[in-house]
């Protein structure tokens, strides 16, 4: 049990890490969704393209 009266050992080499060092990782999710959309979009266009080009108009 502590008393309250005794000496703390303190780290005096600590250095904080600064907010430029680290990455924000909800920024890279939202990159990597976007560019999965437009993925998914650029296959859905050339999907339909394809079906465009193979519809038989002469019904």
């Amino acid at each position: 049990m502590s008393t309250g009266k005794e000496q703390l050992d303190v780290e005096d080499d600590f250095t904080p890490v600064e907010a430029d060092d680290v990455e924000p990782v909800a920024e890279v999710a939202k990159t990597n969704l976007s560019k999965r959309r437009t993925i998914d979009n650029l296959l859905e266009e050339r999907r339909l393209q394809k079906q465009l080009a193979d519809y038989d108009f002469d019904l």
